[in-house]
């Protein structure tokens, strides 16, 4: 017999369940707050997380490619623009290529991807691949980890100006402009994601293509501290 689908406040409940395992507990970025990275440690971190970032809009265009609902296509393609950006040299990728500079990194040597470590590439093809193959709900699904980002955004901007005084505020202007905007992303994905997963099947997988991305991120860390 079919399972009945949760109600809407159970199924939310879940989702926002799994935010113990978002990376903002990793040991990596614990000592990332606590100001424990040398200039070296900063620009692996950097460096690394150059890979993810430079993917998102390949990740949000397989997303849109899967999507037979023009409502949600002309939602989505905002999250390309803000992060290629409306014309070259702006955008959220530009940010932080200024923050890999403001490390120390020199443009060329983050574009080249010299320093992403293997675990880094492979946790982020993995994630690109999962939106270029899954139905594109769960793809959006993978992505409510903007739930949980707001806030960690705002403690790291705090905790690295008062710990990394090479860095100023506007080399941080990736995570000042992204707090409001995550905000916004993670209520209107959240809002996606319970009005198209109704059965129980696809909350279930929803559910699981959110621990999903927490374990990418989480494996990203992990090959980053190894590096």
């Amino acid at each position: 017999m079919p399972v009945e689908p949760l109600a809407e406040s159970a199924f939310i409940g879940a989702l926002r369940g799994l935010s113990d395992r978002y990376w903002g507990t990793h040991p990596f970025h614990r000592r990332l707050h606590a100001g424990e990275l040398d200039e070296r440690g900063l620009r692996i971190w950097a460096a690394n997380r150059w890979y993810y970032q430079c993917q998102l809009p390949q990740k949000d265009a397989a997303i849109i490619s899967n999507c037979p609902l023009p409502e949600i296509r002309r939602q989505w393609l905002d999250r390309i623009v803000y992060h290629d950006g409306p014309n070259a040299g702006t955008g959220g990728i530009e940010r932080w290529l200024r923050l890999c500079e403001a490390v120390g990194l020199e443009r060329d040597e983050v574009l080249d991807e010299r320093h992403v470590a293997p675990g880094v590439r492979f946790a982020v093809d993995a994630y690109v691949t999962f939106a270029r193959t899954k139905p594109w709900w769960e793809a959006v699904a993978s992505g409510l980890t903007e739930m949980f980002a707001g806030h960690l955004m705002q403690q790291r901007v705090a905790d690295m100006l008062a710990h990394y005084p090479w860095i100023a505020r506007a080399d941080l202007d990736y995570f000042t402009n992204r707090i409001d905007k995550v905000s916004g992303e993670g209520k209107d994905t959240l809002d996606i994601v319970v009005r198209h997963c109704v059965t129980r099947e696809q909350q279930d997988r929803a559910i699981a293509a959110l621990s999903f991305k927490c374990d990418v991120l989480w494996s990203m860390l992990d090959a980053i501290e190894r590096a």
